[in-house]
């Protein structure tokens, strides 16, 4: 490690004074103008992961559903998960180093996870379509090069491509062709045959419109679109083409506002989605014909997907261990129909993907959406190979139910101060500050079928209110009554919270 090379290179990336921040479930997320230094240091950062494991680490440069003014930047582990935990603590301890403590901490890395100096390391690296992404990108580099790592920078990619490009790394080509045409190849023969085989209310031919959230989703779909069979047609709106990332559009606008995005008028039963900046997540809508606006979000769409796993198990006979897991901030209808109806099993954990996935790794199938569109189903290896072996053996009614699975399984394998409010049970009891979650109690009385938590936001300065009540206007007045009551707590700042915020 060529400390004094690395001196002079950070002097380059300086890191503003009295900046602190925090590597989350998003990585780390700030205004655009604040992360040169943290990017370097990410690169560098990647190159010691890389040794340590012996495998190709990612970096994505993105801040997702966030402001165009703002960026961010993640690493992706070698099996395509996100950062091990230990390593986000090394990140945040490296991000917030002061200069002259650079050298300690590297070594400090270095030394506390047996890091082989002189094992090769190489890193992949995408970015949004954000103004900022490309110079930050570069700083990334910079940081990857000066540490002697070799490094593909694929340039433009969504969230999940990059996740795929290094599994794909990391398993010798046996899940795919680390290219963008191999990711295109995999998932849209995946699906053309996933469709074949599914009914769709006798509708041959299949259309879907896109809000792409002003952000890489529109570019990379545009790409993809011609791998399709002429069966289905896709309509984009949001493109980039004018407007701003993420403003009045793209999934977390559709989930928080149950409107459909600007900019797109929407017939009755039309399908409709939207993506957020960096395409990994999606909600779908649609239009009744008497007008009225239905969101399937993440709940929604891991019930479908779980319930029809379990009926195509039943068809082909196989008794596998299938699990969803949610948050406590899931709507508890979703849990009730799962648990009771469908007979499947619900688990909660704590906000945020990694600790979904995690949770969902202990299953033959397991399932997880967040209600914001982010979410997928894992399949473990033995699960993989019954399915495809049955997809042969079995007889004809069955062998279809069978190829779905096989086909699915190729589709989803992929992969003031707001710290203020501390939680517990998951984020759904209130720590601190004092008073908060009794007040949060006195609330919920007062509405039937009604439940409220409070977390702060792990992406952005904002505290996030849930509220869940028998009636929307109910569930409505809670969350307003809710908001207030932390805004009265918890040190608010600006205006008082309005009804319909």
């Amino acid at each position: 490690m060529d400390l004094g090379a690395i001196t002079k290179y950070s002097a380059l990336h300086a890191k503003p004074n009295g900046l602190i921040l925090q590597y989350g479930t998003a990585g780390f997320r700030t205004k655009a103008e604040h992360l040169d230094h943290v990017m370097f240091r990410m690169g560098l950062l990647a190159v010691l992961r890389s040794k340590q494991t012996k495998s190709t680490i990612g970096v994505m440069v993105t801040a997702s559903h966030n402001p165009e003014e703002d960026n961010g930047v993640k690493l992706v582990d070698p099996l395509g998960e996100m950062l091990a935990p230990s390593w986000e603590e090394h990140a945040t301890c490296l991000a917030n180093a002061e200069e002259q403590d650079m050298q300690r901490v590297l070594i400090d890395i270095s030394e506390k996870e047996a890091v082989n100096l002189q094992q090769d390391a190489f890193v992949v690296i995408g970015r949004d379509t954000r103004p900022s992404s490309e110079k930050l990108s570069q700083s990334v580099i910079d940081g990857v090069t000066v540490l002697g790592g070799q490094f593909h920078d694929y340039g433009l990619l969504t969230t999940p491509q990059l996740h795929y490009m290094v599994y794909c790394r990391n398993t010798g080509g046996r899940y795919g062709k680390a290219t963008i045409e191999g990711y295109y190849q995999k998932l849209s023969k995946a699906f053309v045959e996933l469709t074949k085989q599914a009914s769709c209310s006798g509708d041959e031919y299949r259309s879907l419109k896109v809000d792409c959230a002003n952000g890489i989703g529109a570019l990379k779909l545009r790409e993809m679109e011609h791998y399709f069979s002429q069966g289905l047609s896709v309509q984009l709106f949001n493109d980039g083409s004018k407007g701003k990332l993420n403003h009045l559009c793209g999934a977390d606008f559709v989930k928080s506002h149950q409107k459909p995005p600007q900019g797109m008028e929407i017939k009755s039963n039309e399908r409709c989605c939207s993506f957020d900046g960096d395409a990994d997540r999606i909600v779908y809508y649609y239009h009744d014909a008497d007008g009225h606006f239905h969101l399937i979000d993440g709940d929604k769409i891991a019930t479908l997907i779980s319930s029809f796993l379990k009926e195509l198990l039943v068809e082909i006979g196989e008794s596998l261990n299938i699990g969803v897991v949610q948050t406590a901030y899931a709507n508890g209808s979703s849990t009730r129909y799962l648990e009771e109806v469908m007979k499947v099993p619900v688990y909660c954990t704590k906000t945020g993907v990694k600790h979904l996935h995690h949770k969902a790794q202990e299953f033959d199938i397991g399932v997880y959406f967040e209600a914001n569109g982010h979410g997928t189903a894992l399949f473990s290896t033995a699960v993989e190979m019954k399915i495809k072996q049955s997809a042969e053996q079995l007889e004809d009614k069955k062998r279809k139910a069978a190829k779905m699975l096989e086909n699915i399984i190729d589709l989803f394998n992929q992969v003031a101060d707001r710290r203020v409010i501390s939680t517990t049970d998951a984020e759904r009891q209130a720590v601190t500050p004092p008073g908060l979650q009794e007040a949060i109690n006195d609330l919920v009385k007062k509405y039937k079928l009604s439940r409220a938590f409070v977390r702060p936001s792990g992406t952005e300065d904002v505290v996030r209110v849930y509220a869940e009540a028998d009636s929307q206007e109910s569930a409505d007045h809670l969350a307003h009554e809710v908001s207030l009551a932390v805004f009265q707590l918890a040190g608010g700042i600006g205006e008082r919270p309005q009804p319909g915020f």
